[in-house]
């Protein structure tokens, strides 16, 4: 479905227009220019990568890749209004290729036309096929906005296509100043004597979204009374918390409760406690969430949660991930429950993702060490004359398979990444990594 009179004679602006005042808060306070947008400056900073291409007066084929709440749509019309190009919104929940046709057909006529393609990890494979020869031929400018990664929902001729921009989760000082604005210059709210106490619940309950942090502070205003004396509402965490419990929304895999939930499910499984991840799962599935989505969850946690204390999580995790996608709804809610009894019931260890977390770490803060002349290649005679690579020792040349060598950096030497876990699998591990390197990693 597209927007209404985008392609009149004259394309018209479409943030410029005033809200109703009768839209929710979120609604109202939407930004209406670039200067108003609140968040995002490696993108539309001064320095920013969009930013720059506004000023060369031309827009690429571009992904908007975040999560829900930060900016993405307000992005894409604020991109066409800077520019003046026509613009036309698709919802892939409700489009179909023969939309996609539709505004291909009309855009051949009005040049630099930008279609916004809204969820576009939901749009099938001959939808974003449909998509592929406009794009490349420069017909339609494409902006699609996506809540998961477009590697996995994509289709790879369309990505490469496009540039990927990532948009980050909105600082806290950000929120609160969304709250602060939202006070201060809604033409509503700042008819009423509001002061905000404390801002953790409404930021933790919002979980990062501004649309959904906005209508929550409609929503605690509005049920709030006045101090009989002052005349002011005072909002604080208990009064955020008792409020929301009554007036947030069921689960909706579009956006409000979505993360909520799967942080819910995945902190239930980490936990060991199957009922509570089975229902979660439940409310997901209920939801129509889409069962890749919940497998690929599955997938990381296997890895990030149970790791080496239990390989075969991953395994079956992998398994399930094949399975679902194979498969689909409704038969899908058996192998699901099966893996997230299996996930939530066996050991747990996080040691191999805190090892990768720290080592990534210690490289943007130290930046990478020289590689040890043994462990370098030798293609070249300079190479070899330098000495590359001489001293290596072929571990498969020593008893057991081993050899005692350096493989760190040297300013790095005896630096452990890796801390087994105590469970029965890695206390193995760890037994053999006393055997080989004896107290240099102090195992």
């Amino acid at each position: 479905m597209t927007t209404g009179s985008l392609f009149d004679s004259e394309p018209t602006p479409v943030q410029t227009a005033k809200p109703n005042s009768n839209a929710p808060l979120a609604e109202r306070r939407r930004p209406r220019t670039l200067a108003e947008y609140a968040g995002q400056q490696h993108l539309v900073g001064p320095e920013g990568v969009l930013r720059r291409y506004l000023a060369g007066g031309r827009l690429p084929s571009i992904i908007l890749w975040g999560p829900p709440g930060v900016g993405k749509t307000t992005l894409a019309h604020l991109l066409a209004d800077e520019l003046k190009q026509p613009f036309v919104a698709l919802s892939a929940i409700n489009a179909g290729v023969k939309d996609v046709r539709d505004v291909i057909e009309k855009a051949k006529s009005r040049p630099g036309t930008v279609l916004f393609i809204d969820e576009i990890h939901r749009f099938s494979k001959s939808q974003q096929d449909a998509l592929l020869g406009a794009v490349e031929r420069g017909v339609v400018t494409l902006i699609g906005a996506t809540t998961e990664n477009p590697s996995f929902e994509v289709i790879p001729a369309l990505l490469s296509r496009a540039q990927v921009y990532v948009l980050e989760p909105l600082s806290k000082e950000v929120l609160t100043g969304l709250v602060d604005k939202a006070l201060t210059e809604d033409e509503i709210l700042q008819r009423k004597k509001v002061r905000v106490a404390e801002y953790n619940a409404l930021l933790t309950i919002s979980g990062g979204d501004a649309r959904k942090l906005l209508n929550l502070l409609e929503i605690v205003v509005e049920a709030s009374p006045a101090d009989v004396k002052t005349g002011e509402t005072v909002i604080t965490d208990a009064l955020v918390q008792e409020l929301a419990q009554q007036h947030l929304a069921r689960y909706d895999k579009g956006g409000e409760m979505h993360y909520d939930v799967i942080s819910a499910f995945i902190k239930s499984i980490r936990g060991s406690d199957p009922n509570a991840a089975l229902y979660w799962l439940a409310v997901m599935l209920e939801g129509g969430e889409d069962v890749k989505f919940i497998a690929r969850r599955l997938l990381i946690l296997a890895s990030e949660d149970i790791g080496n204390a239990n390989p075969n999580a991953l395994m079956l995790a992998q398994s399930c991930f094949q399975a679902v996608t194979v498969i689909g709804l409704p038969e899908s809610d058996i192998i699901l429950g099966q893996t997230v009894v299996y996930l939530a019931t066996s050991v747990k260890s996080n040691a191999s993702y805190k090892g990768i977390r720290e080592a990534r770490a210690l490289v943007r803060e130290q930046g990478v060490q020289s590689v040890p002349i043994p462990l370098r290649n030798a293609p070249t005679r300079l190479m070899k004359q330098l000495g590359y690579g001489q001293q290596y020792q072929y571990s498969h040349n020593y008893e057991g398979n081993f050899a005692p060598q350096e493989f760190l950096p040297e300013a790095l030497s005896g630096t452990r990444f890796y801390d087994p876990g105590h469970n029965a699998s890695e206390q193995k591990l760890r037994e053999r990594l006393r055997q080989w390197w004896g107290a240099k990693y102090e195992y």
